[in-house]
């Protein structure tokens, strides 16, 4: 990457900018997300535990990555796990290191937080998702397809 990049922890300052990545990668009713955003800088801390973002040389915030800690995840030993609960890098930043970036500081926060292991998903057809899951290290350990219907 020609740019320095620098990961840091989301600051209030960031949330118009985490809200408009957010909504890119989980279309939602107008609303949600700057209702989500408000809980966590109100400490409310859990679902996400931490969000931390990747921010150019120039100062532009161009990914985030929201980590949990949870009990268990597939294929982990139970316990304190750390997962990754988003991950998303702007399109025209993709193919440069970001994401890569932010998942090293994912490990590390997860090692400081007394986690052994880094879990992740992806939906069935985010091919993107998964392959760069698979490029960082990851391995694949399940595959979920969910069914709902009215009644």
């Amino acid at each position: 990457m020609a740019d320095a990049l620098l990961i840091r922890p989301v600051q209030p300052s960031d949330a118009d900018v985490w809200k408009r990545m957010r909504e890119a990668l989980w279309p939602s009713a107008p609303g949600e997300h700057a209702g989500e955003i408000a809980r966590y800088f109100s400490g409310v801390r859990l679902d996400p535990a931490e969000v931390l973002l990747a921010c150019l040389g120039s100062g532009a915030v161009v990914g985030f990555i929201e980590l949990s800690i949870r009990s268990h995840a597939a294929s982990c030993d139970p316990g304190r796990v750390a997962f990754v609960e988003g991950w998303f890098v702007n399109e025209d930043t993709r193919g440069r290191g970001v994401g890569a970036a932010l998942m090293a500081a994912a490990q590390e926060w997860g090692r400081a937080n007394r986690c052994t292991e880094l879990a992740s998903d992806a939906e069935i057809g985010n091919s993107g998702s998964i392959t760069a899951h698979r490029a960082l290290g990851f391995a694949e350990v399940d595959r979920v397809v969910c069914f709902r219907k009215e009644i």
